[in-house]
């Protein structure tokens, strides 16, 4: 029986590689994915009222209510790149947030003005991140999949 020590050396340097620094990235770049994917379901499903002209659906990638009203807020790829994950423990975190005033009252419902009747929620945020959640784990072990291909294929 013979063995290659060049090519056990070579996989030991690849698993450090993976052990330094390359599962960070993938845990950051993982979560920013997912973010993206939750602001496009979200996005689209946000209505669009001919009041405001689809300011609440600018508001998922602004940071202002200003930018919102402006229209100056990035894609939802872009905007979720340029979110910063927190790291607390095991777990990696971002925030997904609408800043215009009223968008709870779309997500959730609230009275009509003269308080005699309700307007239902629209739950655009719900549903949507219900559904990552149940494609989550398929998209993660594609990206874990295609982490490892990468580190153990290449140099």
């Amino acid at each position: 029986m013979s063995v290659n020590f060049q090519q056990l050396k070579a996989f030991e340097r690849k698993l450090a590689k993976l052990a330094r620094g390359d599962f960070e990235k993938f845990c950051e770049a993982a979560a920013k994915e997912l973010a993206a994917r939750l602001l496009g379901k979200v996005i689209r499903r946000t209505p669009v009222a001919k009041v405001d002209g689809g300011t609440l659906r600018r508001g998922w990638t602004a940071k202002t209510h200003a930018e919102a009203e402006s229209g100056s807020g990035k894609n939802a790829k872009e905007y979720a790149e340029s979110l910063s994950v927190q790291k607390q423990g095991n777990v990696y975190e971002l925030s997904v947030i609408n800043p215009v005033e009223y968008a709870q009252y779309v997500e959730f419902g609230h009275r009509t003005r003269n308080h005699e009747g309700w307007i239902a929620g629209r739950f655009m945020m719900t549903i949507s991140a219900d559904e990552v959640d149940q494609q989550a784990p398929a998209i993660l072990e594609r990206k874990l999949f295609n982490m490892l291909k990468e580190a153990f294929d290449g140099n």
